[in-house]
């Protein structure tokens, strides 16, 4: 497969999902290429896995939660000590996203590669600079034990047509100095939800090479084991409870059936816990379980879910999707989706009930304007789920029957060529961040009297 060819086929799945009928945010694609453009795609072997992480990363949430609290009434929202309402314009150091963790924001843009906010009142801590241009799609993914993870370019260096050399690092930065301590050197460009994430006593990592993943020391970056899959076989990656899995197919267009391999946090050793029929999609992990979608035609409405623990041990169940999805989250036991016509569904993964389908109580963006909204942020202690808009409208919605109690507008709209930036929102105990390309605004929502 050529260079060109897998920036077409990235192109291609980013531009149309089959997937629920999801599509990627609409300059997504476009901001991937333009990455491996300047950049190039260096190594054209293991790209479907490439083109299958990208895509998942970039139109599925997932959130922690363990079903708890569904049976409650909606709880008022309490402030955290110390916080007050605030709002940020952040050039250069929010666009690419945030990730809250305690009482802190970790954030990226095209000035920083990870940047440290305080979120009780917005102020920015310290900043790491971007090594060359900033312009990605990602930013930290985990913090633990006093440090944050995340990416940044692998060089400045130019070819002589003037683009970047290839290369991403991920780094390992202080959290409380801002200090980048550890850089290792990834095989490809890729930075989505599959590229690293934490297991115990290690970061799981995509490399040295392309169909590789390490276990890093979190504190050294140096490599404590590696697993390599066979060449000719593309492996998707879960954590469940601490413990990483890998989902092995064969990388062709010919569906085949899925392998699904434990890996000892300790050792690497693999151990294969189950096989599935036919080709399957990872969708989200909760808990000692993983969610998988099986492959289905667009026509279909029936969203079939598998979910597998780490024993192997599967269910599966089929859920009737009311109308074009828009997105769609694992988001604790519940699978959250929204239609593109603005009505939102809780689902059970565990009984495959319906739970509630109501509206959104948001004005969901023209297919057309290339714009999506966040995905859901769930609240078990206050009991509700919040959905949010490009534009800034904010709702919540009840947990327990998916009635509308709440909504604002919040000030995050920037209208102009070119602003067509996915927002995001981030919960902070009861507080809510939300968040478009540098503008941030917390505010405390209005639920339960």
């Amino acid at each position: 497969m050529t260079t060109e060819h897998v920036e077409e086929k990235v192109r291609e799945t980013l531009h149309a999902v089959a997937l629920d009928r999801v599509r990627a945010p609409g300059d997504l694609a476009e901001q991937v290429m333009r990455r491996r453009g300047r950049r190039r795609v260096t190594q054209a072997a293991g790209a479907a896995v490439a083109v299958a992480a990208i895509t998942v990363g970039a139109v599925l949430g997932f959130g922690g939660g363990d079903g708890s609290g569904q049976d409650r009434p909606v709880r008022p929202a309490a402030s955290p000590e110390g916080w007050k309402a605030w709002q940020k314009d952040a050039p250069g150091a929010s666009e690419r996203g945030c990730l809250v963790d305690g009482s802190a924001l970790y954030c990226a843009g095209y000035k920083y590669d990870a940047a440290k906010f305080d979120a009780n009142t917005g102020e920015r801590l310290w900043a790491v600079k971007v090594n060359g241009e900033g312009d990605g799609i990602d930013h930290p993914f985990a913090v633990r034990d006093g440090v944050v993870y995340g990416y940044r370019n692998h060089t400045v260096k130019k070819q002589p047509n003037g683009d970047y050399m290839g290369g991403t690092d991920l780094m390992a930065v202080d959290a409380e100095s801002g200090d980048v301590l550890w850089k290792k050197k990834m095989p490809q460009d890729d930075r989505t939800d599959q590229a690293a994430m934490l297991i115990n006593g290690a970061v799981f990592a995509n490399t040295p090479s392309l169909r590789t993943m390490s276990a890093l020391d979190p504190r050294t970056g140096e490599e404590k084991w590696h697993y390599t899959w066979k060449k000719g076989i593309a492996c998707e990656r879960a954590v469940l409870s601490g413990v990483p899995h890998l989902l092995c197919t064969r990388d062709t267009d010919k569906p085949h059936d899925t392998d699904v391999f434990r890996l000892s946090p300790a050792s690497g050793a693999a151990e294969k816990v189950t096989t599935l029929p036919g080709r399957h999609l990872l969708m989200g992990s909760t808990g000692d379980r993983m969610v998988l979608a099986g492959e289905r035609k667009p026509s279909d409405r029936n969203l079939r879910l598998t979910t597998v623990n780490g024993s192997g041990a599967q269910t599966w169940h089929s859920y009737r999707v009311p109308g074009e999805g828009a997105t769609t989250d694992v988001i604790g036991d519940r699978l959250i989706s929204v239609t593109r016509e603005g009505k939102a569904s809780a689902y059970s993964v565990t009984t495959g009930k319906t739970l509630w389908t109501a509206p959104a109580g948001i004005k969901m963006p023209h297919e057309d304007a290339f714009m999506f909204i966040a995905a859901p942020v769930v609240s078990d202690r206050q009991g509700v789920v919040y959905f949010l808009n490009p534009t800034g409208d904010l709702s919540a919605l009840d947990l327990r029957t998916g009635e509308k109690v709440w909504h604002t507008r919040v000030d995050i709209d920037e209208p102009g060529p070119g602003r067509a930036d996915t927002p995001q929102l981030l919960l902070y105990q009861d507080v809510l961040v939300a968040l478009k390309g540098s503008k941030m605004v917390s505010l405390l929502p209005r639920t339960g009297g």
